[in-house]
Order: structure tokens, then sequence, then C-alpha cells
């Protein structure tokens, strides 16, 4: 219940200071939000730890396959197969990143 309250009181905090700082505020966070997510820096850092991610999941799917045998679902078994085409094929992901 507390941690309810809290998101509550953190929402309107946010709500009454979002309206207060008007739209000229939301537009200069909204750049800088923009220039954060084009910076190569930051791009790279994405990059990797969605190649990452995608390798512990490989991992993992191939754990958990050999522990429960064919009760793993085919749908699941495709996209894992899928995932690690592209994490050893260097095709953009879902977010329009490349493996370079």
């Amino acid at each position: 219940m507390r941690y309810k309250v809290t998101f509550v009181v953190g929402l309107a905090l946010g709500y009454v200071l979002g309206t207060r700082a008007g739209r000229e505020r939301y537009e200069q966070l909204r750049k800088s939000a923009q220039q954060l997510a084009q910076n190569p820096a930051v791009r790279n850092a994405a990059e990797t730890a969605g190649q990452t991610g995608r390798e512990f999941a490989g991992k993992a799917f191939t754990a958990v396959s050999h522990k429960v045998g064919d009760a793993v679902p085919d749908s699941l078994a495709g996209r894992v197969r899928g995932l690690r085409a592209r994490a050893g094929g260097g095709a953009d992901d879902d977010w329009g990143t490349s493996n370079t």
C-alpha cells in the first residue's frame, strides 16, 4: 500500500510540475532526449546490451531445452532461433541499430 501511495504522489507531483513547466520545457526535454538517443556512445551501449541479452537468452534456452526436452513450444523455439540468427548475422534489430 505504501508503494501505491508513493507512486500516486509522485505521479501527481510530476503532473503539476509538468503543467507549470509548459510546452517550451517539454520541447527542450524532448530535444535533449533525441540527442541522447542519437549519441554514438549510447547507441553502441544499447547495441552491446541487446546483443548480450540475445546471447544469454540463447544460452538459457539451450539449458532449459536440454532439461525439459520437447516440452518447449515450437513458437518459442522458432523465436529463439531467429534471435540467434540476428545476433550472429549482423542484421538490424528491432530498434533500428546494427551489430557493427
